[in-house]
C-alpha cells in the first residue's frame, strides 16, 4: 500500500447523499485550479528535466518540499503514530506540494502536510 499516494476509505453513501439536489463545485472550476496547478509544476520543474510533482526524486523533494518545523512536528508524530516507511513519508512531502499548489499557495503550510497525512490514513489502519 505505501506505493500508493492517496488512500482514502470511503463510508457508505446513504439516499439522502444520492438525491440531494444541491449543486456541488462545477468540474469546470475543479479543472481550473488543477490546470493551474499544473502550470506552476511545469514552471517550477522546468530546469529540472520532469514536469509533475510525482516524478520528484529525492533531492529535488529535499529542494520543493522541506517542512518548517511546525510541520516537521505534525511529520514525525504521524510517522510514529502511522508505522509509515520512508517510502510513504516522501509521498506525503509530494502531496502536500500538490495541495499547496492547488491553493495557489508558493510555500506548504502545515495544513497542507495534515492534509496529505489524511491520505495515507489506510497505512494506519493496517499496521494495526
Amino acid at each position: 500500500m505505501d506505493r500508493i499516494d492517496i488512500q482514502i476509505e470511503m463510508p457508505e453513501v446513504g439516499y439522502k447523499e444520492l438525491t440531494d439536489k444541491s449543486a456541488g463545485e462545477p468540474s469546470s472550476v475543479i479543472r481550473a485550479r488543477v490546470n493551474a496547478a499544473r502550470k506552476i509544476q511545469r514552471e517550477r520543474f522546468r530546469s529540472d528535466g520532469i514536469f509533475m510533482n510525482s516524478q520528484m526524486h529525492s533531492a529535488q523533494i529535499k529542494k520543493y518540499c522541506s517542512p518548517g518545523p511546525e510541520s516537521e512536528a505534525l511529520l514525525r508524530d504521524a510517522f510514529k503514530q502511522l508505522h509509515l516507511s520512508a517510502r510513504a513519508y516522501l509521498r506525503i512531502l509530494k502531496v502536500a506540494r500538490t495541495i499547496a499548489d492547488i491553493e495557489g499557495s508558493e510555500a506548504i503550510r502545515p495544513e497542507h502536510y495534515a492534509e496529505a497525512i489524511q491520505y495515507r490514513n489506510l497505512d494506519g489502519n493496517s499496521a494495526h
